[in-house]
């Protein structure tokens, strides 16, 4: 499962703060060019060496402290720029070659320093020509320069560090590159459940206002004609009001279901508040597939048909693989643009393999089709 972003994010800050110390821990290679250049009898070149090897040291420390700022989603390890990766390579280098003047030979252990911030550094392809560049120098150039072959062990201590945490950078950008897939995997998600609310929070409001609303108007009509039908009236405004708050508190915590059957009955009671004539099917002879879809689709039809068609009549089909809406009203005019309740309608049935058909009908007003694909027994 993965971890919480912020968590990772918080460890991966943590682990950057050992850069320093990571680098620091290297320093029992300086150990010895610091004991021979304490050993020398000349004081000035006692003094030059060992300021040169400690400027040295310093230098490694602070290219590393340099690495670990910036941002955790900054690529990790850092590319190769001139700022993190070649200008400390150039320094660390003229120190080398400065404490060179006094160590000669004995100087190249500090080549492990060299090799190890390359591997650290530099994506692995031109790491490994660099590594091989720095060993064939560490080989060839004391024994042209001075005539004088590196210590036993040298250009295998160079190899083995510099190829080691060559291995520890890939690691790094793995675990680096892991952790920006989870934080924008969530992200996704985040985004994901607000389009699920808001969709939801949408169709429940828009279906229920509506009928609250034809409901209300119905039961002001009453009043003076038939006072205990517009109270009716009122007790079913004040219970879908009710039902409306609670499904809109069972949609945010991501418990709202929606069934055709449940909705087949809202739509006769809408339909009804409306004085629109309603043919629906039985509730026997639903299909169970898809059922939740469906109930979606008819949902936000039967919304739009009391809200917005002035029908007299309107008709549901349902077969296994489809469900129709149609009403006589005046249909949709031309050029106009769906509304974010039929754009939502329709990523629900693209997201669940469906198609979502709006048109006029040729002999006046409106269909809603939602079709899906079945097999042959389903079709039975």
């Amino acid at each position: 499962m993965a971890g919480d972003p912020d968590t990772e994010e918080a460890g991966i800050r943590r682990r950057r703060r050992f850069g320093p110390l990571f680098a620091t821990v290297w320093g029992v290679y300086l150990i010895d060019p610091l004991r021979k250049a304490w050993e020398f009898d000349d004081p000035v070149a006692r003094a030059y060496t060992v300021t040169v090897i400690v400027a040295f040291g310093v230098c490694y420390v602070w290219s590393y402290w340099m690495l670990v700022r910036g941002p955790v989603q900054r690529p990790w390890p850092p590319s190769l720029s001139l700022r993190t990766v070649v200008a400390p390579l150039a320094v660390q280098a003229l120190l080398m070659i400065a404490a060179a003047v006094t160590l000669h030979s004995a100087v190249l252990g500090m080549g492990v320093y060299l090799a190890s911030y390359i591997g650290f550094t530099t994506p692995i392809k031109p790491a490994i020509l660099l590594q091989l560049i720095l060993i064939l120098a560490t080989c060839v150039v004391p024994q042209a320069i001075i005539g004088q072959r590196p210590e036993f062990g040298v250009m295998e201590s160079i190899a083995l560090a510099g190829f080691a945490v060559a291995g520890v950078r890939v690691i790094l950008v793995r675990n680096h590159e892991l952790f920006l897939a989870r934080k924008q995997i969530t992200e996704l998600a985040v985004a994901e459940e607000r389009l699920r609310v808001g969709r939801d929070v949408h169709d429940i409001l828009g279906h229920s206002l509506t009928v609250i609303t034809v409901k209300t108007e119905l039961a002001q009509r009453l009043i003076d004609l038939d006072p205990q039908r517009a109270k009716t009236e009122m007790s079913e405004v004040e219970q879908l009001a009710r039902e409306a708050l609670a499904g809109v508190r069972t949609t945010v915590g991501g418990l709202r279901e929606v069934s055709l059957a449940g909705e087949l009955a809202n739509a006769r009671t809408a339909l009804r508040a409306a004085e629109i004539d309603a043919e629906l099917p039985d509730s026997d002879d639903l299909p169970i597939r898809n059922s939740v879809v469906f109930g979606w689709v008819l949902r936000e039809a039967i919304t739009n048909v009391v809200r917005h068609s002035g029908a007299s009549h309107c008709w549901v089909r349902v077969t296994p693989g489809s469900i129709e809406v149609a009403d006589d009203g005046v249909g949709q005019h031309a050029g106009a643009r769906d509304g974010s309740g039929l754009s939502g309608l329709r990523e629900r049935v693209r997201a669940t393999g469906g198609t979502l058909t709006l048109a006029n009908r040729p002999e006046g007003g409106f269909r809603v089709l939602a079709s899906f694909p079945v097999n042959d027994k389903e079709r039975e």
